[in-house]
């Protein structure tokens, strides 16, 4: 037992190392799966206690559940020697980003299909998203001993949707139909051992069932011609086409070497709850998998903005880390789980920091960089279902999690104080769904713009604004899922509870034609007065345009220095809005008359008459309301896209263009009206069965129907 907590608080050479990330569906069995290697590795027991025999409540392990829905979680074993790091990640699709980050902490994928549901096209779109990237990938049928599973379906299903290479390694021994159906044992049709399980979870060798064979047969057949074809031995070719007898060891070593170089996808039979498969599964793993050190580096970027060539996953080459994710806690502080991708990452150490910043801007599409500062880690452990357990230092190719970095957020490179540098960032999602946000008390006000930066800080597919226009504060989420995990981290992890509500959407007006005002500020009532009289000329401008303000004074009618006091006024005018409170945007106004006293003139009485001047105009003329219109990209399905190109055309959108993508997608380019998009995110996810990827961008404000701004209200109400 002491061997192998050893063997998990910290491998010592890359080579002894696996990582392995799960990917799969809400109700797939991801986190069942896992806690059965874990039961299976001798980490976890029946009853829930972890190796060192520490009790874990029913209590904690709810919410160690619940927290593994949303959270990206490291879950290390110990399998013949070798420290297996298992990543699970959240199965709902608001939280493709933890996903995301999972795939980049890991050297394999393997993607877990339920033998009831099948493929989803999400999980479809990760294979691609693996696939770009050369990532090897395995398949994990689950749930192959309820009496509606159907393994074989399931298999090509997985063929299908996620092509060449994908075979079943493994088929299911079953026994009975319906609710007396019981899965008995599994055969592995390369190594042809067969497994037992019809006593209970330990599995006993025993000769496969002559049925099974029989059975099977035809799967073996295709398996090993695959696996020869793409074996690198010409002599088992030789013997093959020969019809000799073929070395099953030599056969098996070739398929854990094509899996490695992500040629070949094989498909095992698992059960969570029953454990049939589990160990057999939990043994290929580090077989199969590659180690780090086989795997290039994600491209590493020095001080001088440059790739830097010629680092691998070496513990005496220069540290570079990078945050996974992190976690905050009001009584632990701030925890980040990190991966070292070169060097040796010492417990109290000091290191460079450098983040890739947070998303600015209305669309959040740029991100401003963090030139990042020096500090000193806190310690470093490894997560056990026991607790965390303490470690001096983490060598190249393994993960671990690292206390009290206050400075450090999701997506952030350590690297040693001699030679910084950072790692490029991957695709972080971009939020699209908003909702309003304000503090639910007086005490609440005063904590919420802090609580907010945590909470960036640790999911950079959360973006937070505060809109000028409008002056709400909205939260951009990835879905109502991704939302109200948003809020509930909000309220029970920062202490601060809020009250949600509507976006209103940043409405503009214009002229739409032109006009001209008179400005009369006359106030004579003793003392010193006020006098500015202005006439000018409105004319509106193309989009984007601004003010253009045009002097055509003349004979020092209204004097020169106060000419700009007459467009500072214009301006403030603009800002505030002449009729229902939106701003006034893309005009050209004229100053073309006035009149002046030699005493009662001033900056702010000509401020005044310049603000009067363009409400006269404004009163004359006719105005005409503008609404924001993003640039909206949807990947979905070809079965999907007449629904969604119909369903954009009835928001008021226009569709600009389409283009294949990869996998039989399509991507459809429009532009809509935000009023019409603002829960799209969601309603997108229903209209495209989950498949759908919707980016958006502001473009640009247009006039708004009549009939559609006769329903709006003037801005600042409900």
């Amino acid at each position: 037992m002491a061997d192998r907590t050893a063997v998990v608080a910290g491998a010592g050479r890359p080579e002894d190392i696996r990582n392995v990330v799960l990917v799969g569906p809400s109700g797939s069995g991801k986190t069942s799966l896992v806690e059965a290697l874990l039961l299976a590795a001798g980490r976890l027991d029946h009853a829930g206690r972890v190796e060192e025999g520490t009790t874990v409540s029913d209590g904690d392990g709810v919410e160690i559940r619940q927290k593994r829905s949303v959270n990206l979680t490291l879950n290390p074993v110990a399998v013949d020697g070798v420290k297996v790091n298992l990543l699970d990640t959240p199965g709902y699709a608001d939280f493709i980003g933890a996903v995301r980050a999972g795939l980049r902490g890991a050297d394999a994928a393997l993607f877990v299909v339920s033998a009831l549901e099948g493929v989803d096209g999400r999980t479809r779109v990760l294979w691609e998203e693996c696939a770009a990237v050369g990532m090897p990938r395995a398949v994990a049928v689950t749930g192959i001993d309820h009496p509606r599973a159907d393994y074989d379906r399931v298999v090509a299903q997985c063929q299908e949707a996620f092509g060449g290479g994908v075979h079943p390694a493994y088929v299911p021994a079953v026994e009975g139909e319906g609710d007396a159906r019981r899965v008995v044992g599994v055969w592995g049709l390369v190594s042809e051992r067969y497994y037992d399980y019809s006593s209970g979870p330990a599995p006993e060798p025993r000769q496969a069932p002559e049925w099974l064979r029989e059975a099977a047969g035809p799967l073996r057949r295709v398996l090993v011609e695959e696996v020869i074809t793409e074996s690198e031995d010409e002599d088992l070719m030789d013997r093959y086409t020969e019809g000799g007898a073929l070395d099953t060891d030599r056969l098996v070593a070739d398929l854990k070497r094509t899996v490695a170089a992500g040629g070949f996808h094989p498909v095992l039979a698992v059960s969570g709850t029953t454990g049939v498969g589990v160990r057999e599964l939990l043994h290929e793993l580090p077989l199969a998998c590659p180690g780090p050190e086989r795997r290039a580096l994600p491209e590493v970027i020095g001080p001088d903005g440059r790739p830097v060539e010629g680092l691998s996953c070496d513990p005496d080459g220069p540290l570079v880390a990078e945050v996974l994710s992190t976690t905050s806690d009001p009584y632990v502080g701030r925890t980040s789980l990190v991966r070292v991708f070169s060097g040796t990452l010492r417990a109290d150490s000091g290191v460079h920091l450098h983040g890739h910043g947070v998303p600015t801007g209305r669309t959040g599409d740029e991100r401003l960089d963090r030139t990042g500062d020096d500090e000193r880690l806190g310690p470093l452990s490894i997560p056990t279902p026991g607790g965390a357990l303490p470690v001096s230092e983490v060598v190249a190719g393994d993960l671990c999690l690292v206390g009290r970095v206050p400075g450090a957020r999701t997506g952030d490179t350590l690297s040693g104080l001699g030679r910084p540098l950072r790692v490029a960032p991957w695709a972080f999602p971009q939020p699209i769904h908003p909702v309003s946000v304000r503090a639910a008390s007086d005490t609440d006000e005063d904590k919420l713009s802090h609580a907010v930066a945590r909470l960036v800080a640790e999911d950079p597919s959360v973006r937070v604004e505060v809109d000028p226009e409008t002056h709400q504060m909205v939260l951009w989420t990835l879905g109502e899922a991704h939302l109200d995990a948003a809020l509930d981290h909000l309220e029970h992890r920062y202490g601060v509870s809020v009250e949600t509500g509507g976006v209103r959407i940043p409405l503009r007006e214009t002229f739409a034609g032109p006009a001209e005002g008179l400005g009369r500020n006359v106030k004579q009532s003793g003392g010193h007065g006020e006098y500015g009289v202005c006439r000018i000329r409105v004319e509106p401008l193309e989009s984007g345009a601004g003010l253009e303000f045009v002097d055509e004074i003349v004979g020092g009618v209204v004097p020169r220095q106060f000419v700009p006091s007459v467009e500072k006024g214009v301006r403030a005018q603009m800002a505030e809005g002449v009729e229902a409170g939106y701003p006034l945007v893309d005009l050209r106004v004229t100053l073309y008359d006035g009149r002046a006293h030699s005493v009662d003139s001033s900056d702010m009485a000509f401020q005044k008459a310049g603000r009067l001047a363009l409400k006269d105009a404004a009163g004359s003329g006719r105005l005409a309301k503008l609404e924001p219109v993003d640039a909206v990209s949807v990947e979905v399905d070809e079965a999907c896209l007449g629904a969604v190109m119909g369903d954009l055309a009835a928001r008021r959108g226009r569709v600009v263009g389409t283009e294949p993508a990869p996998g039989g997608r399509t991507v459809i380019r429009a532009e809509v009206p935000e009023l019409e998009i603002t829960r799209y995110a969601v309603e997108l996810r229903s209209l495209a069965h989950g498949t759908g990827v919707l980016t958006r961008s502001y473009l640009r404000h247009e006039p708004l129907p009549p009939r559609v701004a006769a329903r709006l209200p003037r801005q600042g109400t409900a």
